[in-house]
């Protein structure tokens, strides 16, 4: 038997009308709720509007949203067990310079590229609040909270296992704006769980959060990750010729005489100045000085 007539008999493909009803009421809860959970927790307005939907095979939807996105997959018990959500990176991006306490007007569209390891664990936070209105939005019993599994990026995401069947699904697709730069984010669901579902719009929620609990988290964040320490040491001047006549076994001597100065930095970022010395069977540097205050280095860090 076809697929197609077999899922539409199994109740796991709708028709065009039906689909397209269901993805528009979803459009319609993010567009209301999405900005005010933004705007409770950070402060920050952001404009959400539906963009439409796309049906067919779940893996092509997720193949067809590009490589500027990063993804999660995720279950939301006794509603599905295989659903991902989508997020621009421009968006992450642009939040977080937001939350490090960049001004509306020194924010620019940001570079297409993936997302650091810093902003990977604020898209956490992001698709959390994503996947909580989803949760508000179905008739699921038992209240349970969506189940998120780690963000990735989509060109790391694994090839789909040809021996697993692949199911109907739709995307639903938003376009969310930050200070004038705007991106998408979507969700994917299987449309065995979207044509049993009632949509509802969710009760308002009391904005007592502000912006200080995110900000907190995400320095927090900043804080712990791992940065990769580069040591740069000055030496003698030596001419062209001199230089195009080494050989291995040369010696260059620093430059400086006593005690030796070392730049440190980070991501080209200069963090330290440093002397040169050792300790036991290892070389070290000693922090003499520093260049940068805290607050400077975690948002230079961010990128």
């Amino acid at each position: 038997m076809d697929d197609a007539l077999l899922a539409k008999l199994t109740g796991r493909l709708g028709d065009k009308a039906t689909v397209e009803k269901l993805c528009a009421a979803f459009g319609d809860v993010y567009r209301v709720f999405l900005p005010d959970v933004i705007k409770s927790e950070t402060n920050l307005d952001v404009q959400v509007n539906y963009l439409g939907c796309q049906a067919g095979y779940k893996h092509d939807l997720v193949a067809d949203l590009g490589d500027s996105v990063t993804l999660v997959d995720g279950s939301l018990r006794n509603w599905s067990q295989d659903i991902t959500l989508s997020c621009g990176n421009g968006f992450i991006i642009t939040l977080m310079e937001h939350l490090l306490g960049a001004s509306p007007e020194t924010v620019e569209q940001p570079a297409d590229r993936q997302l650091s390891i810093i902003e990977l664990e604020l898209a956490v936070t992001v698709f959390e609040k994503i996947a909580s209105v989803l949760r508000s939005a179905v008739n699921a019993p038992g209240g349970f909270e969506p189940m998120l599994e780690t963000p990735h990026a989509a060109e790391t995401r694994p090839k789909a296992p040809d021996d697993k069947p692949d199911e109907f699904a739709a995307a639903i697709n938003m376009s969310i704006t930050l200070s004038g730069i705007t991106s998408e984010f979507s969700l994917i669901a299987p449309q065995a769980a979207l044509l049993k579902t009632t949509v509802v719009a969710p009760r308002a929620k009391n904005a007592s959060a502000n912006s200080s609990e995110w900000t907190e988290q995400i320095s927090e964040q900043v804080r712990r990750s791992q940065v990769t320490l580069e040591a740069r040491i000055r030496l003698q001047e030596l001419t062209l010729r001199t230089i195009s006549k080494l050989a291995a076994g040369d010696v260059i001597p620093f430059l400086d005489s006593g005690d030796v100065r070392v730049d440190v930095s980070a991501n080209s970022k200069e963090l330290y100045v440093c002397e040169f010395g050792r300790s036991g069977e290892n070389y070290t540097v000693r922090v003499k000085d520093t260049i940068n205050s805290d607050d400077d280095l975690i948002r230079y860090l961010m990128n």
